[in-house]
């Protein structure tokens, strides 16, 4: 079974504070396409203009860091069918079974997308957590809040400790309540486009 951990990106559905909505629109519509094809044959392209933290997105190491592994020289098997494991916070310190796995964080704040609420004081990580994760060997980190930080604290602490460690990051999670707590497989891939550090994904598990 596939369940899906992805929020849908939308025309005008902001993901985070104070950066632009996605403009989505034809660059070819359907109806001026016809003059180019047979009669009865019509296609639509796309356009999309977005900033890379859009919807559900995972942060490689260069979004951190300069010499970081951008999209691009991500390993494939540091982003796909890794052995999934779903904690809540209060868990996260007490937990000695995360090497190798992709820890997901469930704190249930995705229910509150698409509303102002979505940008209040949501849950997330401490500096404490993120050793935690590190030292126990977590493949990937993901989170179903609005930032795995506070975002407060300026030095980014959680973001900066897991990307060091070449850890990836997925925020802006959803749906974590539908899995089991293990064992199961995720995925979260992005395009492989160089000099980026963050782009959307389409995450799930495999259950």
């Amino acid at each position: 079974m596939l369940i899906d951990l992805s929020h849908t990106v939308v025309h005008g559905a902001v993901t985070y504070p104070g950066l632009p909505a996605p403009l989505i629109c034809d660059f070819l519509s359907r109806e001026a396409s016809r003059e180019f094809y047979a009669e009865g044959v019509e296609f639509q392209i796309g356009r999309i203009d977005m900033v890379a933290n859009t919807g559900t997105y995972l942060d490689s190491p260069y979004h951190r860091y300069a010499e970081g592994n951008d999209l691009s020289r991500l390993d494939l098997h540091s982003l796909a069918n890794l052995p999934g494991i779903r904690v809540t916070i209060p868990e996260i310190m007490h937990r000695t079974d995360l090497e190798g796995k992709a820890v997901l964080v469930e704190t249930g704040w995705s229910k509150h997308w698409g509303t102002d609420a979505y940008f209040g004081s949501h849950p997330f990580l401490t500096e404490e957590h993120a050793q935690h994760l590190r030292n126990s060997g977590a493949a990937l980190v993901g989170i179903d809040s609005l930032n795995i930080d506070d975002r407060s604290d300026l030095r980014r602490p959680v973001h900066s400790i897991l990307l060091g460690a070449g850890i990836p990051i997925v925020e802006h999670m959803t749906n974590l309540a539908a899995l089991p707590e293990a064992p199961f497989r995720f995925y979260a891939v992005p395009p492989k486009i160089q000099g980026m550090g963050t782009f959307p994904v389409r995450a799930f598990a495999v259950v």
